[in-house]
């Protein structure tokens, strides 16, 4: 008989990448604005006020905020702002007479 082959193979496939504790997602967005603010005020003698500051306050905000959180909460969050404001389960009604109403009362 053959020996039996065994190959190792990683224990957390499921598991979330990160970088310095920050998501892909969370790090597009704080280099995302770091680059922006490197563009309009990279030239600046104050450099570090606005592009490293706002930058490292945004990371700080989005690390102490999604403490405790999901996976993938700002990408979630993200959707359901930009999704209209009233989400229904059933379509759009196929007949647009208003329901009947009940008698009211006519005051004389």
């Amino acid at each position: 008989m053959s020996a039996l082959k065994v190959a190792p193979v990683s224990r957390c496939l499921d598991k979330k990448m990160m970088i310095m504790g920050f998501e892909v997602p969370d790090l597009l967005i704080i280099f995302l604005t770091m680059s922006i603010l490197n563009f309009l005020f990279g030239s600046t003698s104050l450099k570090w006020l606005f592009v490293w500051l706002p930058s490292a306050t945004l990371a700080a905000v989005i690390r102490f905020s999604k403490r405790g959180k999901p996976e993938d909460y700002l990408v979630h969050w993200l959707r359901f702002q930009i999704k209209p404001g009233v989400l229904c389960a059933f379509m759009e009604p196929t007949n647009s007479n208003p329901p009947p109403k009940l008698n009211e009362r006519k005051n004389a």
